[in-house]
């Protein structure tokens, strides 16, 4: 699409064909953006539903302990991954002494401010806005910051000038991926039910694109909810309901998973220098030494890339392309 927030439209032979490629590159859990674009809401699955999170709330909380019987409303940080959960049924012993990561009845994910990101961001609130002028509400900077408390290591090494090329690099592919905030569910509801190996498996379950890199298939979900402490795999729609949650499987591809290429898009930006190498991890099999609308695509990612590395004052370093 182009660099502005409005989704270019293609036709659904084209969409076919490019959801074909995807599969047959074996892409990590994205699709082109084309395809990611947002659609509107279907029924709501049968699962639990996320808190929203449009900003991270102040709220008091207690370290979980295992064995505890905690009240109802109660909210824990759970010490393995950090995260927040709220008690929102009990049992006959209140939590009856339950794991907050596995006892999604009992717990479900919050926010909750508990201090600022690690250090600082690179990329003010005012910065992020001027980015993304159209984004949905959904998409909000303090969900963003929530997020950065899981790898805070993002937009940290190699400097100042890496750290906010690292930061315009993440922000240019997702706004390539939701049309510049704009979108959380994947747009072509025909391949919703596609993202499930083995076929069948899933049990009725989607795993589509959601949030900010659009993330896909069932194999990602659980990985990704692994990776955070979340199950993902039996609640996907988190994804696309809670924003520190959204922000975190984001956070999880970019730091962690290389799809078709040598780097994850962290070590890319920070040890080779390269944002073309961002886009062979997230979108190389389509994008990458292609023709036509693969390689338009990949320019487009390049032409966001350079509009948020000015708004953050430095330079676009080399190999923009891949």
């Amino acid at each position: 699409m182009s660099a502005s927030a409005t989704p270019t439209h293609r036709t659904a032979s084209s969409r076919r064909r490019r959801t074909a490629l995807a599969r047959a590159a074996g892409l990590f859990g994205l699709l082109c953006a084309h395809a990611a674009f947002a659609a509107p809401q279907a029924p709501a699955e049968p699962a639990l539903a996320a808190p929203s999170a449009s900003a991270a709330a102040a709220c008091t909380y207690v370290e979980w302990t295992r064995g505890v019987n905690y009240t109802l409303g109660t909210i824990v940080r759970f010490p393995p991954n950090g995260q927040f959960y709220k008690l929102v049924n009990v049992g006959t012993n209140g939590s009856d002494g339950t794991d907050p990561t596995i006892s999604t009845w009992y717990w479900q994910p919050t926010t909750c401010d508990s201090g600022p990101a690690p250090g600082g961001f690179v990329v003010s609130e005012a910065q992020f806005n001027q980015m993304f002028p159209n984004r949905n509400p959904f998409y909000t900077y303090a969900g963003l910051l929530a997020a950065l408390r899981s790898y805070p290591n993002f937009a940290k090494d190699g400097g100042d000038t890496v750290a906010r090329q690292e930061a315009a690099a993440f922000l240019a592919n997702v706004h390539h991926e939701t049309g510049g905030l704009v979108h959380i569910r994947e747009q072509n509801q025909a391949n919703w039910d596609h993202y499930c190996q083995p076929a069948g498996s899933c049990g009725g379950k989607q795993y589509y694109g959601r949030g900010p890199i659009q993330l896909s298939w069932n194999y990602n979900y659980s990985a990704a909810g692994n990776a955070l402490g979340l199950d993902l795999l039996n609640n996907p729609d988190w994804v696309a309901t809670n924003a520190a949650i959204s922000w975190q499987t984001a956070l999880w591809y970019w730091m962690t998973q290389r799809g078709g290429a040598s780097n994850t898009p962290h070590q890319a930006m920070v040890n080779l220098r390269a944002f073309g190498e961002t886009i062979r991890a997230i979108n190389g099999g389509i994008e990458c030494n292609a023709s036509g609308i693969g390689h338009q695509q990949m320019l487009n990612r390049v032409s966001n890339y350079r509009g948020f590395t000015a708004i953050l004052g430095v330079p676009t370093g080399g190999n923009l392309e891949c």
